[in-house]
């Protein structure tokens, strides 16, 4: 379709919503493949829209991503969101570009925590999805149970009887085939492409009105610079065109000129002259417009309303790196580098937030969860920048009618071996988790569901591996705010912390080992007051790891060489900001990650941990 011939009712705008891994990427290629957007000796990864280094690393999405087929004259708009409940905020904010959805629901595991919330969304928005039972050609496959667990969901979230009324497809997106059956047949994505078109309706917007855009995704590209991208909710813009930013309080933050229009066109982006209502583009020419703000003609004074965003639930304290290794790796290193990357990615993603501290020392990083910080540090690391990282807080909130200090409370869906899940209900209980329903998922595994405090889930997957034998799986979603459910105990065990600087000693650490797990292999980089491994009690010990077995005058020949030592705990970032404890920071560095302690020398340790003593009530 030629964008000279535009027709609204030709177009259709969709977001694809799921939980992490069910599938929502691969049926984007599909769609992509078999609509014909590509050469037929043209080679295309896995996971085309997964671009980031990131994403392809973890096999996530993280960012929402839009794309474009077209099938006889008509042209379908897609939008791929993310599947992990930490990037909520990407999907709440492109479902206000789209008229429709594919709810993709894995044919074996079913509804999950992150099914529930986007699919909440979807329905408060008016919405209604077209579900798709995918993965059917899995051996452990149930899809017509799946589909009742489906409607019960539907049902529960209040959904109306329109909604309730959804059509359900069922197929295999990596086996490239739809069917109103699951035994078939098996012959393309033609079904899920009939659907669409029938039971998604057109953008319901205004042709001849003045032209309006709100900005619901941001980026930034080294020619063009700024991206604003969203749907455009009235009249026409051309390229050239002059426009304003309005805030959501109407106050105008710039004027300029539109220096490019792009449209999405498979997994390009195509400059066009000018774009009309109802079509999802990305304009460059702003300086300071940012996510939610309108997009308009310099006649508009009323801006489009911007829905509301969860608030963020977890935070941490970023600071600058002040270890005796400061500087080695990194080139950004001073609290105001750190500052503007901080504000900048704050303008992109509106669901973390940004503050400084009161005491002037660092800054506060709150979003919605460990993994998305997580991302972000390591985004900021592959940048050059060298950080300290606080342990994750919950941010509380208090009851405006009782004074209440009221924490977040999630839902915590985990699937595990019958055999380990007395271990997991025994420990999230000690965690103050109500376990809320227990029954047989079948294939020998058991399906728990906890109303479980978030400050307790935080360090607790690692653990939640081991006690499983890394069979189990978990997922998170936040729930809701209640009261403070009380005191709940921290790490169980005390660290390994060295009390010299230098390159740590084979020898030293194989006398450690008896002590606990260790952190660092041999030749590593270490330093006073660095966390060198996990004492297998509870309390800390300080030890050294640089020293050397003592000479004497009769000595074996090789007798050094046939030490062999257990290889050391590998720290990925997210596990290196879940174990440390309050008195702990996370060093992070473009080549390493580090584990310490907030006081590098002893005595000042020993004299925070008497104020601490000395302040706790009697």
């Amino acid at each position: 379709m030629t964008e000279a011939v535009f027709d609204i009712k030709k177009l259709r705008n969709i977001a694809i919503v799921a939980h992490v891994d069910h599938g929502k990427t691969t049926t984007v290629d599909c769609m992509l493949r078999q609509s014909g957007q590509f050469r037929e000796n043209q080679r295309i990864p896995e996971q085309a829209l997964d671009s980031n280094d990131l994403e392809r690393e973890r096999g996530i999405t993280i960012l929402a991503k839009c794309t474009s087929i077209e099938l006889s004259n008509m042209r379908i708009n897609i939008v791929d969101t993310p599947g992990h409940a930490d990037f909520g905020g990407e999907v709440e904010r492109i479902l206000s570009m789209v008229d429709g959805c594919l709810l993709l629901v894995d044919a074996a595991e079913g509804p999950m925590p992150q099914t529930k919330f986007v699919l909440a969304k979807v329905l408060g928005l008016g919405l209604c999805p077209i579900v798709v039972i995918n993965k059917v050609d899995r051996s452990d496959s149930r899809p017509e149970e799946v589909l009742d667990e489906v409607f019960d969901l539907f049902a529960a979230l209040d959904a109306n009887e329109q909604q309730l009324d959804f059509p359900v497809l069922y197929g295999s997106s990596k086996e490239g085939w739809m069917a109103k059956e699951p035994d078939g047949p098996k012959e393309g994505l033609d079904p899920l492409f009939d659907l669409i078109t029938k039971h998604v309706m057109p953008p319901s917007v205004e042709r001849d009105a003045p032209f309006c855009m709100l900005a619901t995704t941001l980026e930034s590209d080294p020619y063009l610079g700024r991206l604003l991208t969203g749907r455009i909710e009235s009249g026409t813009i051309s390229a050239n065109e002059n426009v304003i930013a309005l805030s959501h309080d109407g106050s105008n933050i710039e004027q300029t000129r539109v220096t490019k229009i792009l449209a999405f066109r498979g997994l390009d982006r195509k400059p066009i002259k000018e774009a009309y209502a109802g079509d999802i583009v990305a304009l460059s020419g702003f300086s300071a417009a940012t996510v939610a703000d309108t997009i308009s003609t310099t006649s508009v004074t009323k801006p489009l309303e911007a829905r509301p965003i969860d608030p963020p639930t977890l935070a941490v304290t970023i600071s600058i790196n002040d270890s005796p290794l400061a500087g080695q790796d990194g080139d950004k290193v001073t609290s105001r580098m750190i500052k503007d990357r901080l504000k900048r990615e704050a303008e992109g993603n509106v669901a973390i937030q940004i503050s400084t501290r009161s005491d002037e020392n660092g800054f506060e990083l709150a979003g919605r969860g460990e993994l998305q910080i997580a991302v972000l540090i390591e985004t900021m690391r592959r940048e050059g920048y060298e950080l300290s990282i606080s342990r994750p807080r919950v941010v509380y909130r208090k009851d405006e009618r009782t004074g209440e200090r009221l924490e977040p409370i999630e839902e915590v869906t985990i699937d595990v071996d019958e055999a380990n899940s007395g271990i997991v209900v025994e420990k999230l209980s000690a965690r103050r988790g109500e376990l809320q329903n227990m029954h047989s998922s079948g294939g020998g595994k058991q399906r728990l569901i906890f109303h479980a405090p978030s400050r307790a889930l935080i360090g607790y997957h690692s653990e939640f591996l081991t006690d499983t034998r890394g069979t189990g799986v978990m997922n998170r979603i936040f729930l809701k705010y209640a009261p403070d459910r009380g005191h709940i105990s921290g790490r169980h065990r005390g660290v390994i912390i060295s009390i010299s600087q230098g390159k740590a000693v084979a020898y030293a650490l194989w006398n450690l080992e008896d002590r606990g797990s260790l952190f660092v292999h041999p030749g590593e980089s270490v330093y006073s007051g660095m966390l060198i491994g996990e004492h297998n009690k509870g309390q800390d010990l300080e030890a050294n790891p640089l020293k050397a077995k003592q000479l004497t005058n009769i000595r074996a020949s090789g007798s050094d060489e046939n030490i062999l030592l257990t290889p050391p705990i590998k720290m990925t970032l997210e596990r290196a900001i879940s174990y440390i404890a309050d008195d702990e920071l996370v060093e992070v560095t473009p080549n390493a990650i580090r584990l310490r302690k907030l006081f590098l020398h002893p005595n000042d340790r020993k004299r925070a941990a008497r104020l601490k003593f000395a302040s706790k009530p009697i």
